[in-house]
């Protein structure tokens, strides 16, 4: 009898605990797109500087995943925007995560010593779907 309680306990504590996880709201990734155009476009030196402090931003803990990129030779369309210089793109978990990066030293450090190379930025926050 006491084994039967006890089976029976454990199933539905089972059941409890599933439904529970599936009942949490699940947390939608943030994608953080940001494009930049450098004051000297042709300067390759801070356009390397400028890339060099991207990278930088990837040791801020809630930045899942960083790419940083410059244009790509592909075909020009109609539709396809090729006026910026370097370009971003990061992935959190959530836009708790990415509010944290906002305000890191990393981040702030990145802006302080790096603003100077851009004359315009762009960003396109995204919910993953």
């Amino acid at each position: 009898m006491i084994r039967r309680i006890f089976i029976g306990s454990a199933a539905l504590f089972g059941v409890a605990s599933i439904m529970g996880f599936a009942l949490r709201p699940k947390k939608k990734p943030l994608l953080h797109y940001v494009f930049f155009w450098l004051k000297n476009p042709h300067s390759d030196a801070e356009k390397q500087q400028l890339i060099s402090g991207l990278k930088t931003l990837a040791a801020i803990p809630t930045i899942h995943k960083i790419h940083v990129g410059v244009l790509a030779s592909t075909e020009k369309r109609e539709v396809v925007d090729t006026s910026w210089d370097v370009s971003e793109l990061m992935f959190f978990d959530d836009e708790a995560g990415q509010k944290i990066y906002q305000d890191h030293p990393i981040h702030q450090a990145f802006a302080k010593n790096c603003s100077h190379l851009w004359e315009k930025v762009v960003v396109y926050d995204a919910i993953d779907v």
